[in-house]
């Protein structure tokens, strides 16, 4: 009841409603930084800290001062300045040190504790300022409500600093800050309950309002300042926490390169698709480059990545953005087609061939990249998210395989064919480290002799399951899934290894393929194989074909001296087929040219293959360079190869594919009359 007699009877309303303004205003803005304290790290706490100090100290400080200026005690009033600065300094220190105790230890008790000593602060302040409020009359205190003002300011302020940190959204934001402000005012007014005074006799009652009155609004000027400055100080901070969030959110969604939206983006906008009314008018688009390589490989990656900006803002722009297209790393696209209806679909992705089929200008550079386009339709195709990309995936590669096709819907038989490929390349890698493969090899001889001169390593794997998988399809399974290099290893050891324990003067003969070309390691792979095996350089003959060398010319004239440099013959493979360019012949030095079987096969019949069979052997031999003729399966073949002065000879009729055990028992010649010691092991066609 003397509290509320003390507020009414003994106070200007006008201050306290002055203080109260003040209370709140100074409250809000103190838990608002006491949060950014507690979230803060290292000297961004302690920067932090300081600032909800002073915020918070002066909050108080001023509410008390200017509610004391407007206390009414009937006698007159004078300041000590010491201990009114003195009340001050207490308020700013105890609050700082209470929101780093709060700030480092962040378990909710410690907070409560923290919140404890705040009280404590706004207790020591506010008796502090009423020693430094003189009266002319005899002061006396009631001990029981000085007691309850300390009580009720630690329990407030324990209670504030608990539930500040997590009651920060919705109404309940404003909870910590009311709870500071009950403990500030029923701290100063329990205390001024406290403060008895009992005029002296002969002194004239009051004190001067109007001096009173300007120092309270200067007060609260000044308190104002302070707390703008606190206020202006978050809203900046939280301005630029706001940017960098938005700036790390874009980040983390988006394409640094091209300012698309990322894989991350694009799931997430999907996802909401098929969640949404219209997921029946969905379809993903998978987008693959086709020529992108060659530009970064002939004018570098940074005119690779100006074509790559180009088309995603043909892709963002495409039909009036109204799709969704994101990149997915590489140069890999996607995007979400908004209709369901074939025919449109038809004539989108018809105008999406047509975007990346112009002209890109990147400076001098006019390049035109062309895609592979593969679209998979929801639900037909996938009724969830990862099972309609990876279908559109299916499609893409389909149409990638396919030098006519450039864009593929999905189908069910597409699909059931790429997860058999997929479930043989896993095979694959498991027989390479199981050893479920072997080696066969093919003998090759002088045709005008008959004398063996070496033999051709042939690849051979028998499937558990399948039984034996032709080369034809194995291998280039192997270099689409990357397994040629690991493959190619282990066929370059495991024939110099067995070519090794053959007689002095026998070649091994050991196919390469593009992807192994392009190892710039591989001359250093064959010569440490050559040293573990302890095979002479001069029985190995590497064998490549054309097709592998025009991929990069120089890199590949780089590499094939290197491996002559180690004493290894190349050998051109296939020659009459694919480009059988004579600059081949000029520019690179091979040891052995090896005539397609195409043209052994019709020596008899097509009177042009004959004469392109001269032709080529006159070449060679104007070149210095020998011919091996692939193919032979008769005597017929075999007698016009002699007529025209071919080198040496491959074929059934010579000899098939055989195991090594079956290679071992061969004498040193093979008779030209027709019979083979070879032609009865159990071998079949390379």
């Amino acid at each position: 009841m003397r509290v509320i007699t003390c507020l009414f009877t003994e106070h200007n309303l006008w201050f306290v409603l002055l203080a109260a303004i003040m209370c709140v205003v100074g409250a809000t803005i103190t838990v608002r930084l006491y949060r950014l304290v507690v979230s803060a790290q290292g000297s961004a706490r302690l920067g932090w800290a300081f600032l909800a100090a002073v915020c918070a100290g002066s909050a108080i400080w001023t509410t008390h001062f200017i509610a004391m200026l407007g206390y009414e005690p009937g006698v007159p009033v004078r300041l000590d300045s010491g201990l009114t600065i003195a009340s001050g300094l207490i308020a700013i220190a105890g609050s700082g040190a209470a929101f780093l105790i709060a700030g480092v230890h962040r378990s909710r008790i410690m907070q409560a504790i923290a919140g404890a000593a705040f009280g404590l602060t706004v207790a020591a302040m506010h008796f502090t300022g009423m020693f430094a409020y003189r009266v002319d009359g005899i002061v006396s205190w009631d001990m029981n409500y000085v007691a309850s003002a300390i009580a009720l300011s630690v329990a407030f302020g324990a209670a504030a600093l608990y539930v500040a940190p997590n009651w920060s959204g919705g109404w309940r934001a404003m909870v910590p800050s009311l709870l500071l402000v009950a403990g500030i005012v029923s701290l100063h007014f329990t205390g001024m309950a406290a403060f008895l005074v009992e005029p002296l006799a002969g002194i004239e009652p009051g004190a001067e309002s109007p001096a009173f009155t300007a120092m309270a609004i200067a007060v609260a000027i000044a308190g104002f300042l302070i707390l703008g400055t606190g206020v202006a100080t978050y809203l900046i901070e939280q301005r630029m926490r706001e940017a960098s969030e938005d700036k790390l959110r874009h980040m983390a969604l988006h394409d640094p390169l091209t300012g698309l939206p990322n894989r991350t983006s694009f799931y997430a906008r999907l996802d909401a698709r098929l969640d949404g009314p219209q997921s029946d008018q969905t379809a993903v688009a998978a987008i693959d480059l086709n020529r992108f390589k060659e530009i970064n490989d002939s004018w570098g990656h940074a005119a690779g990545d100006q074509v790559l900006i180009a088309l995603a803002e043909r892709l963002r722009r495409f039909d009036g953005g109204r799709h969704f297209a994101a990149r997915l790393g590489g140069d890999e696209f996607c995007m979400i087609l908004k209709t369901g209806d074939e025919r449109e679909l038809q004539d989108l992705v018809q105008a999406l061939e047509l975007e990346f089929n112009r002209p890109v200008q990147c400076g001098a550079l006019e390049a035109t990249t062309g895609a592979s386009i593969g679209i998979a339709i929801y639900p037909r195709d996938g009724a969830e998210r990862d099972s309609l990309v990876r279908n559109a995936d299916l499609a893409m590669y389909k149409a990638k395989a396919d030098p006519l096709t450039t864009i593929c819907f999905y189908d069910s038989e597409l699909g059931d064919a790429v997860r058999e490929r997929r479930q043989l390349a896993n095979d694959l890698r498991n027989a390479i480290e199981k050893g479920e493969l072997s080696l066969h090899y093919q003998v090759q001889t002088s045709i005008e002799t008959g004398d063996i001169r070496g033999y051709e390593a042939l690849l051979r794997w028998k499937h558990p399951k399948r039984g034996n998988i032709p080369p034809a399809q194995f291998i280039p399974l192997a270099e689409a899934n990357g397994l040629i290099l690991q493959l190619g290893d282990w066929v370059l050891r495991r024939a110099c290894l067995d070519a090794a324990g053959w007689p002095e003067g026998l070649k091994v003969a050991v196919n390469l393929s593009a992807i192994q070309l392009t190892h710039i390691g591989l001359p250093q792979q064959i010569h440490q194989v050559l040293i573990e095996t302890g095979l002479p350089p001069v029985r190995l003959e590497i064998e490549l074909t054309e097709t592998a060398l025009i991929k990069d010319k120089a890199q590949s004239l780089h590499i094939m001296r290197q491996i002559k440099a180690l004493g290894v013959s190349i050998a051109l493979d296939d020659f009459g087929t694919g480009y059988s360019s004579l600059d081949t012949l000029r520019a690179f030095p091979f040891d052995k040219i090896k005539m397609d079987k195409s043209f052994t096969d019709e020596l008899k019949t097509d009177q042009r293959s004959l004469a392109v069979v001269r032709a080529v052997l006159a070449l060679a031999k104007s070149l210095g360079i020998p011919v091996l003729a692939e193919g032979i399966e008769t005597v017929e073949q075999l007698e016009l190869l002699r007529l025209e002065h071919c080198d040496e000879g491959q074929g059934y009729l010579l000899g098939r594919p055989a195991p090594k055990d079956v290679v071992n028992r061969l004498g040193a010649r093979i008779e030209v009359g027709g019979a083979s010691p070879a032609a009865s092991a159990p071998a079949r066609r390379a």
